[in-house]
């Protein structure tokens, strides 16, 4: 794969754009709410926490987002900012929704940002569902309370995947429907990216064996 040195220089000088949280945020705004749950602060996501007892399979996935806070020409790091982050399993499931995982809660968690901005979470490279290209859900909020209160959110936003690196991880095993779903829309096509995905499409490197970073600069 590339190289990945974690310095992507002058990007995240726009604001991310807005997005919908979509129909699965786990957030409290329509029905479960996995964000009040002991457990939801964590770096690796791939395991259900609490009740649940399954882990999300497939080809693994580092998620960096380096999150700045943009003034004018002006980004600094928001000190204390959390991110939440979910997204579905490889084969398109969404944990506390989905038929088969309405009692899971994995792919689901809440990270506060380093001293330069960073978070990262372990778990799998996501599938892709009818409808939509493969992505990550994400909200920022100012600080690791107001996250568990899903209050005085930044920003709610979503992360794509460029296309060769979904082509590779889908020859994975339980990626099948993925791969198949891949070929039906495109990001220009798609409900959320067609708008513009330039700031949302992350940089990729590793491969199925070693496993994938996906790494994005967001300015909120």
């Amino acid at each position: 794969g590339q190289d990945d040195s974690g310095d992507s220089g002058d990007s995240g000088r726009e604001e991310i754009p807005e997005e919908t949280a979509g129909p699965f945020p786990a957030n409290g705004t329509n029905g479960v709410d996995v964000l009040a749950e002991s457990g939801i602060v964590r770096q690796d996501i791939r395991t259900s926490f609490g009740t649940g007892t399954a882990t999300a399979e497939g080809v693994p996935l580092r998620l960096r987002m380096r999150i700045r806070d943009l003034e004018g020409d002006e980004l600094t790091v928001p000190a204390g900012a959390a991110v939440y982050v979910w997204h579905c399993d490889r084969e398109g499931r969404y944990s506390m929704y989905s038929p088969g995982v309405e009692r899971e809660n994995y792919l689901r968690g809440v990270q506060v940002v380093d001293d330069e901005g960073w978070v990262e979470f372990t778990t799998v490279y996501p599938g892709a569902y009818p409808g939509r290209w493969p992505h990550v859900h994400f909200e920022v909020y100012p600080s690791l309370d107001e996250a568990t209160r899903a209050s005085g959110k930044l920003c709610t936003s979503q992360l794509a995947f460029p296309e060769d690196a979904c082509r590779e991880a889908y020859d994975a095993d339980g990626y099948g429907a993925s791969a198949g779903h891949l070929g039906e829309t495109t990001p220009d096509e798609d409900i959320v990216f067609a708008d513009g995905h330039d700031l949302q499409m992350a940089r990729l490197s590793g491969d199925n064996e070693a496993g994938w970073t996906a790494t994005l600069d967001v300015a909120v």
